[in-house]
C-alpha cells in the first residue's frame, strides 16, 4: 500500500478534529476531548503552537500525528514531542504508522532536533512493541506529572 503524507491545512479541521476523537474512543479517553473546530483553527493555524501530519491511503485520510517544537537545557538543542501518533484500525500494520514516524525524524533531523519524544497508554502493548522495534527506548525511570484545569488556576491565582 502507498501512502502519502501531507501537512495538515485549516480545510483540514473536521478531519483533524475527527481524528483526535478516533484515537480518544482508541484510547477510552473520549470524555476528555473538549477540543473544538475553533480551539484547533486558534491553536494550530493562529498561534501555531503545533503542527499536523495526515497520512493518506489514496485520497482516504488513514491517520495522523500531532506534534510541537521543545527544549533540551541538558542537550542544548531543540526537540520534538510527539503529542498524539494513530492510524486508523483499517490501515494498521501497513507501515503508516513507521512512514509518519519517518517522516518526523527528517523533520527532526533537518531543524537540528536533539531528541523525539512521546508517551505512550502502559497497557497499550502493540504501539509499545511497534515502538521498540524502531529502536525507541521507555523513561522507566521518569514519571509524567501533569497540572491542569482547577489545580492550574489555582496554582497560578497563589501569591
Amino acid at each position: 500500500m502507498e501512502f502519502r503524507i501531507e501537512p495538515a491545512t485549516e480545510r483540514d479541521l473536521p478531519l483533524i478534529l475527527k481524528l483526535i476523537k478516533d484515537l480518544a474512543e482508541y484510547e477510552k479517553l473520549a470524555h476528555a476531548v473538549v477540543a473544538t473546530e475553533e480551539m484547533l483553527r486558534e491553536s494550530l493555524f493562529s498561534k501555531r503552537v503545533a503542527e499536523v501530519l495526515i497520512g493518506y491511503a489514496g485520497d482516504q485520510p488513514a491517520g495522523f500525528a500531532v506534534f510541537f517544537q521543545t527544549f533540551s537545557t541538558f542537550l542544548g538543542a531543540p526537540g520534538m514531542y510527539l503529542e498524539d501518533i494513530f492510524v486508523e484500525p483499517k490501515w494498521r500494520r501497513k507501515g503508516l504508522g513507521r512512514q509518519l514516524l519517518v517522516h518526523l525524524a527528517k523533520i527532526a533531523n533537518k531543524r537540528g532536533y536533539g531528541r523525539v519524544e512521546w508517551s505512550v497508554l502502559d497497557w497499550n502493548e502493540p504501539a509499545i512493541g511497534f515502538y521498540r522495534a524502531l529502536g525507541a527506548r521507555p523513561m522507566d525511570e521518569w514519571t509524567v506529572f501533569r497540572l491542569s484545569g482547577e489545580s492550574l488556576r489555582k496554582l497560578g491565582a497563589s501569591g
